[in-house]
């Protein structure tokens, strides 16, 4: 082992034992974490782990800020500030992949899909922590209607803007990172993030489960609610997790397109 790698490794177990401290990271969201950075640091070193951690910062900042703004939504997520595995591995495990292809061919195509693949995932937590703020209830672009805020496949002004704003972080961040990065590259990553932010829209609005309390008649994603199993309403099997990952992945997958075209 390198003294880079021993140190390399010594970053990742202090952030991931920190995000878990801070009450950002479960402790299977901790573990899952240092898996991926192991994926990411092995591909990329410091760099790659800096732009991951660019998203993971800044989605956790947002998460926090604003709370009374949020008030309520909490209810209708299966989810909360504190990352478990599952939420990590959706968020980051695209990413992970795409850095292992880079490992194994060493094609620099990768590079791009990987930093993608964040933007993506960094586009949908800016809108979801950023679009609540909107004074305005979102639409759904299922039924044209306008609904509660934080409900899975609504957009409004504030989130689409925050949903570019993050994808341009990221495709920044790696520009800085990433020899080989140029305007165009740039673009087409701000361009297939924010697309992956549009994909998981989609499928929250027309795929994603979703149910309904049977006590105080609430929509959630919560098979629990009110101490009561609740109501199926939409979608089969895919949960919010899945529609993250399927929407990061996809973010890659479109920035590759973009190349072999």
């Amino acid at each position: 082992m390198t003294v880079e790698s021993f140190f390399l490794i010594l970053f990742i177990l202090a952030i991931s034992i920190g995000g878990w401290k801070t009450k950002n990271l479960s402790s299977s969201g901790a573990v899952m974490a240092v898996v991926i950075g192991l994926f990411i640091g092995n591909a990329y070193g410091f760099k790659g782990l800096f732009v991951l951690g660019v998203f993971f910062l800044s989605s956790s900042i947002w998460s926090h800020l604003f709370k009374k703004a949020k008030v309520g939504i909490e209810d209708r997520l299966a989810k909360t500030s504190i990352r478990d595995w599952q939420q990590v591995l959706a968020n980051g495990g695209p990413a992970a992949l795409f850095a292992l292809m880079f490992s194994l061919t060493g094609e620099e195509v990768f590079t791009f899909a990987f930093a993608a693949s964040i933007a993506g995932a960094n586009s949908d937590t800016w809108a979801s922590e950023i679009g609540p703020l909107s004074h305005k209830s979102p639409f759904s672009i299922r039924s044209f209607k306008r609904v509660p805020k934080g409900t899975s496949g609504a957009i409004s002004l504030v989130g689409t803007a925050a949903a570019v704003i993050g994808s341009v972080i990221i495709s920044l961040t790696a520009l800085l990172m990433f020899d080989r990065m140029d305007f165009i590259s740039l673009m087409l990553i701000t361009v297939s993030g924010f697309l992956g932010n549009i994909i998981d829209t989609l499928l929250g609005a027309f795929v994603q489960l979703d149910f309904r309390c049977r006590v105080c008649g609430i929509h959630t994603e919560s098979t629990v609610h009110c101490g009561k199993q609740t109501e199926r309403t939409k979608g089969f099997w895919m949960n919010n997790e899945l529609v993250n990952a399927l929407s990061s992945l996809m973010a890659g997958v479109i920035l590759l397109l973009f190349y072999w075209r």
